[in-house]
């Protein structure tokens, strides 16, 4: 869990509230759609706050590491994209995939890295939709592959995607890790 990667780094060590509300909100609006921000805080509240703060903003909040002293609370700017429509047609909830897990399936998690660090299901592949494209050749045409995000939107880009690029047995997993109640892991 120590090499988390973020793309930004917020300092608000040493910093009371509101003050780490106040730097991560000032940097968000910097931070391009679905990248990671990490803010090392001192704070102890700073947990619950940036949990809520993302909660009340529509940004992801991924999870903390306590490193010593240093909160390192890792949180993720949602795209507009995320908020499109849902187009593939091969859909099945979570309650159906946690039924085939037992079978010779790939579950393809397209969240980002550390999204995918603090809780992810057990021998799900990681490529983030970002890299998804120039990492194709790592899936095989044939295979049944499961696709799962936060909430089905970004794993329903990552299956659309699939497809046009000639996988035949692709099925988008909604409404993904933000209500799944199987067991999961940590990396």
């Amino acid at each position: 869990m120590n090499d988390i990667k973020s793309d930004y780094v917020v300092d608000a060590k040493d910093l009371a509230c509101p003050m780490p509300i106040v730097r991560t909100k000032k940097a968000m609006k910097d931070l391009e759609p679905g990248k990671v921000m990490e803010v090392q805080a001192t704070d102890k509240g700073s947990t619950a706050d940036l949990a809520a703060w993302a909660k009340s903003t529509g940004h992801d909040y991924l999870g903390t590491v306590e490193e010593g002293d240093v909160l390192k609370h890792y949180l993720r700017k949602v795209s507009g994209e995320e908020k499109a429509k849902k187009k593939h047609p091969h859909v099945i909830n979570n309650e159906e995939l946690q039924n085939k897990l037992n079978e010779n399936i790939v579950v393809l998690d397209v969240r980002e890295e550390a999204e995918f660090a603090f809780n992810h299901i057990s021998n799900a592949k990681s490529v983030p939709l970002g890299e998804l494209e120039n990492r194709l050749n790592e899936l095989h045409k044939e295979d049944e592959i499961y696709v799962v995000c936060k909430t089905g939107n970004r794993s329903d880009l990552a299956a659309q995607t699939l497809t046009e690029a000639g996988f035949k047995n692709v099925v988008n997993v909604v409404p993904g890790m933000s209500e799944w109640k199987g067991e999961t892991e940590k990396n």
